[in-house]
């Protein structure tokens, strides 16, 4: 069910599903996750259950605000507390040393815990109200409210239509971002981008003047992180990374009656003469807008029947990477 009335009795209403060991469908500025109190290992089970995911893949702990670390960190480096002072509320999460006992579940069994404070407004009212419970509840472990490996939602109805009519889902709108978060390991001394998204490596650098690793820059093994598997993100379509002349020599070779196709590209591409079959979308030319849609592109492409989903590779360049990312992982599902 889907709650999108006034914001305070649809929060009380959610707050007293979770509280009961129910999940939600929580609205953030990345995606819209699927919630539950993160130190209630039986709810958090039940997003394991519903995902399909694997129960030693680790869950993203949301907290409404930096006080709330202290319940799940054992230490905070001070490069680390640099960037959460400059990114909280917002779509980073930082990796620490987890708090012996505090959210086993959601943790995957690891020793470390990812943090993350949504910067949206729903979020941060739901969060808000939780703390105020009595037990206080101080986090929600929130992965994105979609089936494993699948396209996450970044609509209320993305995620009713994932889940159900049984399933809770507070509507914040469209999500404002669209991609999931930056993340960032901060259990080894420096900074390691784990997983690209709208906070940018030069922007890490600037907040705590060092620069990130990347995880293959490193000999030891990292922690296991949210959406970082090879394959990942994917609709139902298979989809293909390739620059434009290729889509465009392509899109000339083709038949009739061959697969059906969407093309999603920044460059102007020709279809002579047009046929059946095939569907034309124009990407973005601006990353922060292309990461904004990508996810419902990928879903519209799924629910108009199309069979193979080719894209434009993006540029290699900073601010791409967060969508070129998520493309490479859902091609590599294909």
């Amino acid at each position: 069910m889907v709650l999108d009335g006034t914001l305070a009795s649809s929060v009380q209403t959610a707050v007293q599903a979770l509280a009961r060991g129910e999940l939600l469908g929580l609205p953030t500025e990345t995606v819209y996750g699927l919630a539950a109190a993160a130190d209630d290992d039986a709810a958090v089970a039940r997003i394991f259950a519903a995902k399909g995911r694997p129960a030693d893949h680790p869950l993203i702990v949301h907290v409404a605000d930096g006080a709330a670390v202290v319940h799940y960190a054992r230490t905070v480096p001070v490069f680390a507390q640099q960037l959460m002072d400059a990114f909280w509320p917002g779509p980073l999460t930082v990796i620490l040393p987890r708090l012996p006992g505090a959210a086993r579940a959601a943790t995957g069994g690891q020793d470390s815990v990812g943090l993350r404070c949504p910067a949206h407004p729903v979020a941060q009212a739901v969060l808000a109200v939780l703390a105020q419970q009595a037990p206080p509840l101080h986090g929600l472990a929130a992965p994105s409210a979609n089936r494993f490996g699948r396209v996450s939602p970044t609509t209320a109805a993305h995620v009713a239509a994932e889940f159900g009519p049984d399933l809770l889902v507070l509507d914040g709108g469209p999500a404002a971002v669209g991609i999931e978060s930056t993340i960032v390991d901060c259990t080894r001394g420096v900074p390691v981008l784990l997983r690209p998204g709208a906070v940018s490596r030069d922007a890490i650098e600037r907040a705590c003047g060092l620069r990130p690793l990347s995880k293959e820059e490193l000999t030891a093994a990292t922690p296991r992180a949210s959406g970082t598997l090879l394959a990942h993100y994917a609709p139902a379509a298979r989809v293909r990374l390739m620059p434009a002349c290729e889509l465009q020599a392509l899109l000339a070779e083709r038949q009739a009656g061959a697969l059906s196709v969407a093309v999603y590209a920044r460059a102007s591409l020709r279809i002579e003469p047009p046929r059946a079959g095939v569907l034309l979308q124009p990407m973005p030319d601006d990353p922060v807008l292309a990461a904004r849609e990508l996810f419902a592109r990928l879903r519209d492409f799924d629910d108009a029947g199309m069979q193979q989903i080719w894209v434009e590779t993006p540029p290699d360049t900073p601010a791409w990477e967060g969508v070129r990312d998520r493309l490479q992982r859902a091609a590599a599902a294909g």
